[in-house]
């Protein structure tokens, strides 16, 4: 029985990932072995923490099934949505991670979540033993920050409709899985304008 499922966390809660790694990059069997010695398997049940506001960052996620969201406590009390991680997405705080400051973020499970975790030390390893993944990390990097510049930009010259649009490009999987609240936070609006927005979008 425990073969079985370590035979289970051993190959196929890595599908999700290796099929990530390999849009981007090409590896070995080696390689993959390397990534089964390094990522930690850990599920989450629907509103578990994975990080929370005044912790340090220990590890970047993956997630494999589920959904997680990342967010901030404005000083009212009020949740605002920095990102969304659903299947084949990464999430965490790389700030907290490398400095080992605090972190202002909470990350927990929109949905119940099964990720796989890869502390600082299991990053270094890996580099050593598969420098390979020097490239995949660096073009996720480069992809957060071409994000990060593309919202930033649609906040200032989009209307509520076309941020809207904007979010059911960038996460077209997850538009019913999450709160409807969730989201107008996300887009910076209230939950009576994204309601008139979708209805009117329905509509047309």
């Amino acid at each position: 029985m425990l073969a079985g499922i370590a035979y289970f966390y051993r190959y196929y809660m890595f599908e999700e990932l290796f099929k990530n790694i390999r849009q981007k990059i090409a590896i070995t069997e080696k390689e993959e072995d390397i990534c089964r010695s390094l990522f930690i398997p850990k599920k989450f049940r629907k509103k578990q923490y994975l990080l929370q506001q005044g912790d340090v960052c220990k590890y970047t996620a993956f997630v494999e099934k589920g959904l997680l969201r990342s967010y901030i406590i404005d000083d009212k009390g009020t949740e605002l949505i920095m990102q969304f991680a659903p299947e084949g997405w990464w999430i965490g705080d790389l700030y907290s991670s490398l400095t080992g400051e605090v972190t202002e973020y909470n990350i927990d499970a929109i949905e119940n979540t099964e990720t796989l975790l890869l502390t600082n030390q299991g990053y270094e390893q890996l580099m050593q033993q598969a420098p390979v993944f020097e490239r995949y990390f660096r073009l996720l990097i480069q992809n957060s920050f071409i994000a990060m510049q593309r919202r930033l930009k649609g906040n200032i010259i989009l209307n509520a409709e076309e941020k809207y649009k904007n979010f059911i490009h960038l996460y077209p999987n997850i538009v019913q899985r999450v709160p409807q609240h969730n989201i107008a936070s996300f887009l910076g609006i209230t939950p009576e304008s994204l309601s008139r927005i979708r209805r009117q979008m329905t509509e047309r």
